[in-house]
């Protein structure tokens, strides 16, 4: 096999230049070599190649161009056309492209403050073998310093917005002279006076006097705003249209701007053009609503002024601000009879009190208005078949006001082969129906309407319906929930609040009988499937830093860096045991009930953070670390069996399948129940994964995971599954493994083998790492979505 494997590599490096042309050379190599003591950033500089080589997997295996090699001369065979599909062509190199290369490294330190930086290029061609190698020396030189910093402004008013003793401090005192760093300073200046009624404002009316003496390092920076006619006959800077209040004056200063009118228009039922011209719209109904207008562009009104009002941040008699345009956007974005949006500020040309006016005209074009989904999907889980079907039916606008209705319904059916002797059933089959209502804004009562808006929530009330048959047993469940959740700009941050959340679980006699039967001793078994209620509130905290934009037009710059927290809570119990306690309730069995049916009292918590490093747009590492901790109290000796905790699967350690690791070193070899007792109430998860792009949709990815369930409690039926702080560590279960992805961009497609590297359970191979068995130690999962 592994001589196999060397002629493969030698087929491979013989035919990676079967496609470069005589004359040619194939890129086969580009390095960027920095001095370390500079703390120039070498990824970063890598970015500003105009010609790198071809993909490498791994770090040394190029094979979207082993594909392409693959491909015979003649491009009318179909096979050829598709092993090119896949592939890439070689990169052939080019001098024109290395001296663009080399420009471009020294332009951008330069831009970082390093003026005297000089960039060497070094070819080394292998004509033998049609390859080329380049490394390009970056010596960087002295790195210029800003020494003072000062703004200069002769209107009073743009001084007050732009505040500049609050600025200059950012840029004294020894900060580098880096042009990316000023022009992002001066885009935040521009910024703040749009947000402050500048409207048109653009960042080319800020510049910057740099002064450095001979000799020095020391730079002397001087900002100042250039005044509006400066600028209009130098054309460098844009001009408002229709903006003939500012044109007749020909102001020397920027002027503010007032919002005279705000009109929603629907269904085209206008134009730009007609609004700029405040044209009466014909055919059209306008309805004025709290000091805005909405006009219709048809009969039906499919949405009420109140809704849109409620959603608009812009106000007439109101100083422009981008942050309302912003916040307009965003809000009525989350209205789901709204498809697309479009803001339009018209100048009207007239002043008041000195100040110019504008009209703010929102644009909206409607969504469908229902929807229904059909999934169809089969499974094979250990050689089990199944299948599920899925409807959905969704009205996004009951009542006009945008509130969305959504009801479903799912079975699943999967046939089960084994010993089922003494069981229920031998099959698994799931009915589920849910309905519920979303609302677009925050629906509690004695809160002002202000807040409302601010906050820009949604309340969500659902009730759903559950019924299950496994071979172990029958169960309903029946809940119904009071939500809400909102989110910041951008989606960066979402805060979910379960106000109420109630859930009954009830179980046929027939499954009672079961459990008592196979597992009279089992109090853990016996307790997880009684009867029982759940009443909770939770809160749930997620942010992100995903999909910030960064880089800058023209550079193919990604996100280095994306992480995302998960911090949820939540409690059950507590108000009912209060009340039960206060009205000294009689205990049934030494607990406190409701209608006769205990109720569920503990706490849990929960913690995920994932951290993405992106070295290319092609290789990543990412990293993942999840906690959580549930604690029975009060009403309750142990968590509800779908509160617990469970290891294994295809987001877990995936060396074991889902619910079959843990907890602790327990071994549920020889057990009927390890379904109930291979769950916890504490969880560990460690991963790290290194993914590549492959070729076409797909990926490829290594990893290793790390962790496991315990118990706060010694269970007699779960030995060895205990939490210790002196021993946990030795009872971490470890899994190495490959995945392959197919990523088609709105969804991905996950497969992942998972091995066994450290099994901590009792009686069973420590370390098949050492001595790995593939019947014993290999899983496979297939799932949609990455892992973390």
């Amino acid at each position: 096999m592994l001589a196999a494997a060397v002629a493969a590599l030698a087929l491979w490096a013989c035919s990676s230049t079967k496609h470069v042309p005589d004359g040619s050379l194939l890129l086969d190599k580009v390095t960027v070599t920095v001095d370390d003591s500079t703390g120039v950033d070498r990824e970063n500089l890598v970015n500003y190649l105009r010609q790198t080589p071809n993909h490498k997997v791994l770090g040394f295996f190029k094979l979207q161009l082993a594909t392409y090699s693959l491909s015979g001369r003649d491009s009318t065979r179909w096979y050829n056309r598709w092993l090119r599909h896949l592939g890439q062509p070689p990169v052939i190199y080019s001098d024109a492209m290395t001296e663009a290369s080399r420009r471009q490294l020294r332009q951008a330190m330069i831009n970082a403050g390093y003026m005297d930086a000089q960039v060497e290029v070094d070819t080394m061609a292998r004509r033998d073998k049609k390859k080329m190698a380049v490394t390009y020396r970056v010596v960087p030189g002295p790195r210029h310093r800003i020494r003072n910093f000062e703004i200069e402004l002769e209107d009073s008013t743009l001084a007050a917005v732009i505040n500049p003793d609050s600025l200059e401090a950012t840029l004294a005192g020894g900060t580098p002279f880096d042009r990316d760093a000023l022009d992002a300073f001066r885009a935040g200046v521009a910024r703040r006076l749009r947000e402050n009624g500048y409207y048109g404002f653009a960042k080319e009316y800020i510049t910057f006097i740099a002064d450095t003496a001979e000799n020095s390092l020391d730079v002397d920076l001087i900002m100042s705003v250039t005044p509006p006619r400066t600028m209009r006959r130098e054309a460098a800077a844009p001009v408002i249209p229709g903006d003939t209040a500012s044109a007749a004056a020909d102001s020397l200063q920027h002027r503010r701007y007032r919002i005279d009118r705000v009109m929603f228009v629907t269904d085209g039922a206008i134009n730009v053009a007609d609004a700029a011209r405040r044209l009466p719209q014909a055919d059209a109904d306008t309805v004025d609503y709290r000091g805005i207008e909405v006009v219709y562009g048809s009969p039906d009104h499919y949405i009420v002024p109140s809704v849109l009002e409620e959603k608009c941040f812009i106000r007439p008699g109101q100083l422009y601000s981008s942050t309302d345009v912003d916040r307009t956007y965003e809000s009525l974005s989350r209205l789901g009879i709204i498809r697309t949006i479009n803001i339009e500020m018209v100048p009207t040309g007239q002043e008041e009190d000195g100040m110019p006016g504008l009209d703010a005209y929102i644009f909206l074009s409607r969504n469908k208005k229902q929807s229904v989904t059909l999934d169809l999907e089969g499974t094979n889980s250990e050689g089990d078949l199944g299948f599920g079907i899925g409807l959905a039916y969704r009205h996004r606008n009951m009542a006009h006001r945008s509130n969305l209705l959504t009801t479903k319904f799912r079975m699943n059916y999967e046939s089960l082969s084994g010993n089922l002797n003494g069981l229920i059933n031998d099959r698994y089959t799931e009915y589920a129906s849910e309905v519920g209502f979303t609302f677009p804004k925050f629906m509690f009562p004695f809160l002002s309407q202000d807040f409302k808006r601010r906050i820009n929530a949604s309340t969500e009330v659902a009730a759903s319906f559950n019924y299950q048959e496994r071979p172990e047993y029958t169960r309903i469940i029946a809940g119904a929930a009071w939500k809400y959740k909102w989110a910041s700009p951008g989606n960066l941050i979402r805060r979910n609040l379960d106000l109420l959340d109630i859930n009954y679980v009830y179980l046929p006699e027939s499954t009672i009988d079961f459990i008592n039967q196979i597992a009279p001793s089992n109090p853990l078994l016996r307790y997880s499937y009684e009867d029982h209620f759940i009443v909770r509130i939770g809160y749930t905290y997620y942010r992100t830093n995903k999909d910030i934009a960064t880089g800058q037009p023209g550079r193919r710059v990604i996100q280095p860096a994306v992480y995302s927290l998960r911090a949820s809570a939540e409690t059950a119990g507590n108000l009912l045991y209060a009340i039960s306690s206060l009205s000294h309730q009689k205990r049934h069995d030494g607990v406190y009930t409701l209608f006769g049916i205990q109720y569920s009292q503990y706490a849990k918590a929960e913690l995920d953070y994932a951290y993405t490093r992106n070295f290319t747009p092609r290789h990543a590492l990412a990293l993942h670390l999840g906690l959580g901790l549930g604690v029975p109290y009060g009403n309750s000796r142990v968590l509800p069996f779908e509160k617990r905790f469970y290891a294994g699967g295809a987001n877990g350690v995936r060396g074991w399948g889902v619910r079959t690791l843990g907890p602790g070193s327990f071994d549920s070899r020889n057990s009927v129940t390890d379904f109930i007792n291979q769950c916890g109430d504490i969880r560990l998860d460690l991963s790290a994964e290194y993914r590549a792009k492959l070729f076409w949709v797909f990926e490829g990815a290594l990893f290793v995971d790390a962790g496991n369930i315990w118990t706060i409690h010694n269970y007699e039926n779960q030995p060895g599954g205990m939490f210790h702080f002196d021993t946990f560590w030795k009872q971490i279960a470890l899994a190495y493994g490959v995945g392959l992805r197919m990523d088609f961009s709105y969804f991905l497609l996950r497969f992942d083998l998972g091995m066994k590297a450290h099994n901590p359970a009792r009686g069973q191979e420590p370390w098949p790492i050492i001595h790995p068995r593939w019947g014993r130690d290999a899983t496979f999962h297939f799932s949609v979505g990455y892992p973390f």
